[in-house]
């Protein structure tokens, strides 16, 4: 038995691997917050799901750019996650296998684009406080959220991101390197009971 327990061992993921998976599931599950689609206007699509899922993830991986060599393992790890749950979201959805490899590599070039667009909006919002600087990721997210710039839809959403930004970044690296975050509540109706309107995005991105 003793060499059982052992030679099981060989196979459980890294520490940072599992901290990666955590910090999905946080994104995850607050992604999925009702309020976000009812208030904020987050379109109730399947795109609109998955921006809404890529901001999220993309909050988290800005917190742990420049952290080190662990919190450089551990967004590795939540970025895989991420992946790994839109390979599955597509194969739920009956996307053969020959189209899934062709599908990803759309979705990853469009992911990496929102994290260079992400990381240098939530760059400004956190050096600078003022309206100004929440232009930007307002313009951002108009564009992926509601495809256009202007979109007075954005402003909650810009807002809303720029304050979990702030409010990720205060906490101790340690923690989220644990795999725990705390996020902001969005509006005052936040913790109000209703259906969740992300249960049906493709391969619940949540597991």
């Amino acid at each position: 038995m003793k060499m059982l327990r052992s030679r099981s061992g060989l196979f459980r993921p890294r520490p940072a691997t599992l901290a990666g998976r955590l910090l999905f599931e946080h994104a995850a599950a607050q992604a999925r917050t009702p309020a976000l689609y009812r208030d904020g206007g987050v379109p109730d699509t399947v795109e609109g799901r998955f921006e809404c899922y890529a901001l999220h993830v993309d909050l988290v991986l800005h917190r742990l750019k420049g952290q080190g060599p662990e919190a450089t393992e551990v967004a590795q790890a939540l970025f895989d996650k991420f992946l790994d749950n839109l390979d599955e979201g597509l194969r739920d959805m009956g996307v053969g296998d020959l189209s899934v490899g062709k599908k990803m590599r759309k979705l990853g070039e469009a992911i990496y684009g929102r994290m260079r667009g992400y990381d240098a909006a939530l760059d400004a919002v956190l050096t600078d406080g003022s309206a100004e600087a929440l232009a930007p990721l307002a313009a951002l997210i108009g564009r992926v959220m509601f495809v256009s710039d202007v979109a007075p839809e954005a402003g909650p959403l810009a807002a809303y991101a720029a304050i979990c930004a702030r409010a990720l970044a205060a906490q101790p690296l340690d923690v989220v390197l644990a795999g725990q975050l705390d996020w902001p509540v969005f509006g005052e109706s936040d913790g109000e009971s209703g259906g969740d309107p992300t249960s049906a995005m493709p391969g619940d991105l949540g597991r």
